[in-house]
């Protein structure tokens, strides 16, 4: 890893931590939201798939232009953007004007994304895939935290609005400083030669990379499932955040405290699981294989929540299912360029497509399935996608098996080359 990259490092994980508050903000304000801008819980969904649909509808373009002109304008933008949002939504004086300032908070979210992972694997070639996982330990961090911020000026009657308010200026803060910093060359590649086995001979390594010309990635096959694996991912996490305080209140009878604590649990459990990955991705397993791992695991986390309706299973539950779903998305991403390689900005706004699909439709459809039924069928929906990702990720293994046999010496890195 170039140290010369940590300033610039340090800069993109602050607005992740940051963007970990901002993610869940609208979920954990339910009950101040739907008075302050007289709505329901499914006038909040909306909002929360307004943001959806500004991403979806700017990040591939994001993407594109970032190849273009850069990752640092688009993060700084990004940065002033949400604090712009974070600042609006307590002043808002109506509805309709928080849904534009919530499309514009999925424009700064795409502009974001399709700025920072490029930049971090640019930044880390030889490490790229924990580079990546860490985005969301970080994201973690920050959602753990807000919830125990609101408690505290909950319990001492202070104006949820600071809660908006204070990563708001952390934002524009940081937008001055990665501003002024360097960012790495957009043009870096990753090392061509072995990284874990320096005994294989340049003949083996020729013979090895001509017998992998043999079968070469299908856009239509493994592209498409990791594209859908996009969607599956943030649709579980979505729903985590977005439903599980309501889960708490209403199915297991928690008080709005507890069950925003839940929140918390997730967000440890998937804090856990980022530093578990980053040892685990150096020496002994690939991004591939986790994520197909992780979905097995919290298909049987998502079963427990449902099946004992008690405080203790829903805490244990919660961090399994923030262990499980933390870094898939960003594994995902690593995995895509593994099989392709093509350019960072592009492979990024092809799988972050996928995901504002997700953040469009999802929160949507939940409401609805709030309105009309209980809040026990919005998780029941969690383990039907939870199944799909686990079929999406038994193929996308299998056809990784087959590109990049077992037997191969050569380091899965080499594949990361954007160029």
């Amino acid at each position: 890893m170039k140290r010369s990259s940590f300033p610039v490092a340090s800069g993109l994980y602050v607005n992740y931590l940051l963007f970990g508050m901002f993610n869940i903000m609208l979920a954990s304000h339910m009950s101040f939201l739907t008075e302050h801008l007289h709505t329901d819980q499914a006038g909040i969904s909306l909002l929360v798939s307004a943001m959806g649909f500004g991403r979806l509808f700017t990040l591939y373009i994001s993407g594109v232009l970032s190849d273009r002109y850069g990752r640092k304008p688009f993060i700084v933008a990004a940065g002033l953007l949400m604090a712009v949002f974070l600042v609006g939504i307590p002043l808002s004086p109506s509805f309709e004007i928080a849904m534009v300032l919530a499309v514009l908070a999925g424009v700064a979210n795409s502009f974001l994304d399709s700025g920072t992972y490029p930049a971090l694997i640019e930044a880390f070639p030889q490490s790229s895939g924990s580079a990546t996982v860490l985005v969301r330990g970080f994201i973690s961090i920050g959602a753990a935290f807000l919830p125990l911020m609101i408690i505290f000026f909950m319990n001492h009657d202070i104006f949820y609005g600071f809660s908006f308010f204070l990563p708001a200026l952390i934002f524009g803060l940081n937008a001055i400083y990665l501003f002024k910093m360097k960012f790495p060359d957009m043009r870096v590649q990753a090392p061509k030669e072995p990284v874990h086995d320096t005994s294989v001979s340049n003949v083996e390594q020729t013979v090895e990379l001509k017998a992998n010309d043999r079968s070469k990635p299908r856009f239509w096959q493994e592209g498409l499932c990791l594209i859908v694996l996009g969607f599956t991912g943030p649709t579980l996490l979505y729903i985590v955040q977005l439903w599980l305080p309501t889960f708490g209140q209403q199915f297991i009878g928690m008080t709005e405290s507890e069950s925003l604590r839940l929140l918390v649990y997730y967000n440890v459990g998937s804090l856990v699981s980022v530093f578990v990955l980053v040892i685990v991705l150096r020496k002994w397993i690939k991004p591939v294989h986790i994520i197909l791992i992780y979905p097995c695991i919290s298909l049987l986390a998502f079963g427990a929540l449902l099946l004992f309706k008690s405080h203790a299973a829903a805490i244990i539950s919660s961090c399994i299912i923030g262990f499980s779903i933390s870094g898939v998305l960003q594994l995902t991403l690593t995995v895509m360029s593994e099989f392709f390689s093509q350019r960072k900005g592009q492979i990024t706004g092809f799988i972050y497509t996928a995901t504002s699909v997700s953040y469009t439709v999802i929160p949507v459809f939940t409401g609805f399935l709030l309105k009309h039924s209980q809040i026990s069928s919005v998780f029941m929906l969690a383990l039907i996608v939870n199944v799909v990702g686990i079929v999406l990720a038994v193929f996308v293994n299998f056809r990784y098996s087959t590109i990049f046999p077992s037997s191969r010496k050569l380091s899965p890195k080499i594949a990361l080359d954007p160029e």
